[in-house]
């Protein structure tokens, strides 16, 4: 297994991550402790974000995609959030090594938001799963409770989360962002991650993806053409107004 770990990641090769979850999960934090500095900006985005960075001698690329709202069904989610979701895969082509689910460890995690979770995946697929690791920020809150520890104690919708992985989770303290282990093992899991996937990447159907482009190209015409409607009429109230005025 060690050979084709190797045959898989040069220390040259590039490493690809696309970061998901919720609204307020601390993905840009995430995204600024993997690559070491401030690269992402700690506020809410509509549209996916990519930076890339050097990290233990590789180059790395890390999307971040906007979040949903925390028990929000996915229905109830804009067509420009799910479009964003399914093309931040197409960001850093051919796709990306490993999906980052990232959670707040103190977060409530129950039936409700599981749900939101899942159908929100269900987005890229079923086969999303088998590339994605939990990645729990905000891991001082944990003390000196070890993380295996706090699933056993949460609810059971955590559980089926961490089994749905299979077992794939990392800690980050981004209270402890000058800590360099806690992300060189993260980039150790993907790699075993990759390995067991036999060094593929996750793709999206390019019909998939080529349908959520086109669908975004006409969404975003239509924002074009009602912007330029508006002007046009307060244009006209402006010509109308200064009649007055003279």
């Amino acid at each position: 297994e060690d050979s084709q770990s190797h045959q898989v990641f040069k220390s040259d090769s590039e490493l690809r991550i696309v970061l998901l979850g919720y609204k307020r999960a601390g993905k840009s934090s995430a995204g600024n402790t993997i690559l070491g500095r401030e690269e992402f900006e700690l506020k809410q985005t509509a549209q996916c974000v990519k930076r890339q960075g050097d990290v233990a001698g590789r180059k790395i690329t890390v999307v971040e995609a906007p979040g949903w709202w925390w028990i929000e069904p996915v229905e109830k989610s804009s067509e420009l959030l799910k479009q964003e979701i399914v093309l931040s895969v197409s960001l850093c082509p051919p796709g990306p090594h490993v999906l980052l689910l990232v959670l707040h460890v103190d977060a409530r995690f129950k039936e409700p938001e599981r749900r939101a979770l899942e159908e929100h995946m269900k987005l890229l697929t079923d086969r999303s799963w088998s590339h994605t690791i939990i990645l729990f920020t905000s891991g001082d809150w944990l003390a000196d409770t070890p993380i295996e520890q706090h699933i056993e104690s949460e609810d059971s919708a955590l559980r089926w989360l961490v089994e749905k992985c299979e077992n794939r989770y990392h800690v980050l303290n981004n209270e402890n962002s000058g800590d360099d282990t806690q992300v060189t093992e993260l980039l150790e899991k993907i790699e075993e991650l990759v390995a067991a996937n036999s060094g593929c990447c996750f793709e999206m159907d390019r019909k998939i993806l080529q349908e959520v482009e086109e669908r975004k190209r006409v969404l975003e015409e239509r924002a074009r053409d009602r912007l330029m409607k508006v002007q046009k009429q307060r244009e006209d109230i402006r010509a109308v107004m200064g009649k007055f005025v003279t």
